[in-house]
């Protein structure tokens, strides 16, 4: 998919291509986007190894093969499309297929947020009402929009869970946030001064701090998302 908007990034065509590696923490492919408050890449882990501590918040999202992580609190086996959060300071050992490959979200921290255990993302989680985008952003309609956050940081600017929304239109605006987007439900589009692009179920994207964009639904969209929001 060709994008010709900057502030959004096809995660797919990104992490294609990544090299294998055997370690969790060093074996990652450039960033995607990297600042002091979060790094998003690539990793395509073989064989099996330990993280004695792991040093920041992270999400991992499978885009191929089989990855089981496993604690003490339990084991989290993960397949294509399916996503998981690890709090900073867990443990755990892993174990990956041959053909294994995920998009990794780190987020740094000096502690574990609300949970201590690593958590896989329920998509089919209940979800509570949200607040709407801005009333003076948007070109339409107000949506209802429900989420839940499976993974809180413990200063609450990092957050992994589900969100739907009825369709709506929103003007472009800055981005403060870093967003990783799996369309589960739906079709959005993408605009800035410069083009557009769609992305629908099945797509992974990201979204970086910067000029941002527009968002057009026209039907009703369910999303995972991992992101990080200074606060204030």
């Amino acid at each position: 998919m060709e994008n010709t908007v900057a502030a959004v990034v096809e995660m797919r065509g990104y992490a294609a291509g990544t090299a294998p590696s055997t370690d969790w923490l060093t074996g990652r492919a450039a960033p995607a986007f990297a600042d002091d408050a979060a790094q998003v890449s690539a990793f395509a882990l073989r064989g099996s190894g330990t993280v004695a501590s792991l040093p920041t918040d992270e999400f991992v999202l499978l885009l191929a093969g089989q990855l089981t992580i496993e604690s003490e609190h339990g084991t989290i086996a993960l397949g294509p499309d399916d996503c998981c959060a690890i709090p900073f300071g867990t443990k755990f050992e892993w174990r990956a297929s041959d053909d294994m490959l995920a998009v990794v979200y780190a987020a740094p921290t000096d502690r574990a947020g609300n949970t201590t255990m690593p958590v896989k993302i329920d998509k089919a989680a209940p979800l509570n009402p949200s607040n709407p985008p801005a009333l003076e952003n948007l070109l339409g309609e107000v949506p209802t929009c429900r989420g839940f956050s499976d993974y809180i940081s413990a200063n609450a600017e990092f957050a992994c869970g589900t969100w739907d929304s009825t369709p709506y239109h929103r003007r472009q605006i800055p981005y403060r946030q870093v967003e990783l987007m799996q369309l589960l439900a739906g079709k959005v589009t993408f605009s800035d001064q410069n083009g557009s692009v769609t992305f629908s179920a099945g797509d992974v994207c990201m979204f970086v701090r910067g000029d941002g964009c527009s968002w057009l639904s026209e039907e009703y969209v369910k999303k995972v998302f991992a992101t990080q929001r200074p606060l204030g």
